[in-house]
């Protein structure tokens, strides 16, 4: 191991203990996954009041995982965990597909719910996430 690390040494490689931008690099000091990660949860929030309004447009997500799962023989855990979820109160998954934890965001990735929101809709919020 000690031999391995003068070698790396020796080739002008060195360690990096954490990440810090260059200056005047031009380096953007936002994260790109935390501005997919809001944009998903803006969505989730538009899903979640125009399913208040419309309390039938739940069964969407319900008939997404059902689609999903008849095409694939070996489910993703995801998907058994959001049909779990969907047999729950709506106010419960409300408050979990709005929620700020980090479960809620890795649930979000996989989430059940296109086709709720419009394509105007969903475009007026990505228009808002354009930088």
């Amino acid at each position: 191991m000690r031999r391995s690390r003068e070698r790396r040494k020796a080739a002008g490689f060195r360690a990096v203990t954490s990440w810090a931008p260059t200056e005047g690099a031009g380096i953007p000091y936002y994260s790109s996954h935390r501005l997919i990660e809001a944009r998903s949860l803006a969505l989730h929030v538009a899903i979640a009041r125009k399913i208040d309004r419309d309390p039938t447009l739940l069964e969407l997500p319900k008939k997404n995982l059902l689609r999903w799962r008849a095409r694939t023989n070996l489910p993703p855990a995801w998907m058994g965990e959001w049909q779990a979820l969907l047999k729950r109160p709506w106010p419960e998954i409300a408050a979990l597909i709005t929620e700020l934890s980090e479960r809620a965001a890795r649930l979000r990735q996989s989430s059940p719910f296109p086709g709720v929101l419009t394509p105007a809709e969903r475009e007026r919020i990505y228009e808002a996430f354009r930088a």
